[in-house]
């Protein structure tokens, strides 16, 4: 049976299948959880698989393999940057959620962690990205009924977790 559950905790410290890494387009090394993710997998491997898949549009996710993770896989998801949120913000970023999804039903993954997409440096305001994204993942386990998956959220910082336990409570 799917369910969500918020982990207070980073996002390399989970057992889960994939992580999910906060990406930009050119799927380079980058900072923050994308930069703690590139330098924990092997930043010379994860960098040529990056480049070999070359790009990934802000909106959707693309899949390596996890190298020297716990985890098997990376799915690369491309949120928005934050502009006010009349420049399509809120789609793309549950398209993220949505394709990072897709990629674990498409790969036989059970087990997937994100962090909270576009909400550090992008400046997405944390309450909208935690709705969005639960709205997301609860949409994706309305409509995959027979795709058994834990989805994760790692947030080490307690204001974030203690918001996202509060809306996930109300959603």
């Amino acid at each position: 049976m799917s369910e969500i559950r918020i982990l207070q905790t980073g996002i390399l410290d989970t057992d889960a299948e994939a992580v999910v890494n906060a990406a930009n387009e050119g799927l380079w090394a980058g900072g923050g959880v994308c930069g703690v993710i590139f330098s924990a997998a092997g930043s010379r491997e994860l960098t040529t698989a990056c480049r070999e898949i070359g790009h990934c549009d802000t909106g959707s996710a693309v899949i390596t393999p996890g190298f020297n993770l716990k985890a098997k896989y990376i799915v690369h998801a491309v949120g928005p940057v934050w502009e006010g949120g009349d420049h399509r913000e809120p789609q793309l970023l549950y398209g993220c959620y949505r394709r990072s999804l897709e990629l674990a039903r498409e790969n036989d993954i059970h087990s997937i962690c994100f962090p909270l997409i576009s909400a550090g440096i992008f400046g997405y305001p944390a309450d909208k990205a935690w709705r969005k994204a639960l709205q997301a993942c609860n949409d994706f386990m309305d409509n995959n009924p027979d795709c058994d998956i834990e989805i994760l959220f790692a947030v080490p910082e307690d204001a974030k977790y203690e918001l996202g336990k509060e809306i996930l409570k109300q959603i």
